[in-house]
């Protein structure tokens, strides 16, 4: 199984992304699907609030992609994004995360996405030493220190939750 999905298109960006941006880490592969923060924290033995999730939102005037990388243990605060971008949003379905993105719900990931997003990033992230962010599928993740991340996505970081 973990050959398979290593060799998953969307893992595959995912690796060449860290990789063109020096990130040195090993694509973590689960037997299991992570559906929620918790799931992924007790599969990467840590604490939830050290999960990178990527939550996907539409710009409504721009039609762009907005990617707000939080901690599993936050809910992001949408009045603080559209702040954040001077754009007001909404839920992205999962049609519109796969066709902008390249990853399906439950594997999307911060970085090797097929359009560049609006990208803002929790400072909350940076209290940490490693976070874990998806790689791509719904069994992958990976460690990563927040401000390496946070550079290779180019994001603002900001209070988000």
């Amino acid at each position: 199984m973990r050959e398979k999905v290593l060799a998953n298109a969307s893992v595959k960006r995912v690796v060449a992304a860290l990789d063109a941006a020096g990130i040195a880490t090993e694509i973590i592969v689960t037997e299991e699907a992570t559906p929620s923060s918790q799931a992924a924290a007790v599969k990467h033995g840590c604490d939830v609030a050290q999960i990178a999730k990527s939550v996907i939102f539409r710009g409504l005037t721009s039609d762009r992609v907005v990617l707000v990388i939080t901690s599993g243990a936050n809910r992001v605060d949408e009045a603080r994004v559209v702040e954040a971008i001077g754009e007001a949003i909404g839920r992205a379905d999962a049609a519109f995360v796969k066709e902008r993105t390249g990853f399906s719900i439950g594997g999307v990931a911060p970085l090797g996405h097929l359009q560049a997003p609006i990208t803002l990033f929790d400072e909350t992230l940076l209290a940490f030493e490693v976070i874990y962010p998806a790689a791509g599928h719904p069994n992958t993740g990976f460690a990563v220190a927040p401000r390496a991340l946070a550079e290779a996505t180019a994001a603002r970081v900001l209070v988000v939750a």
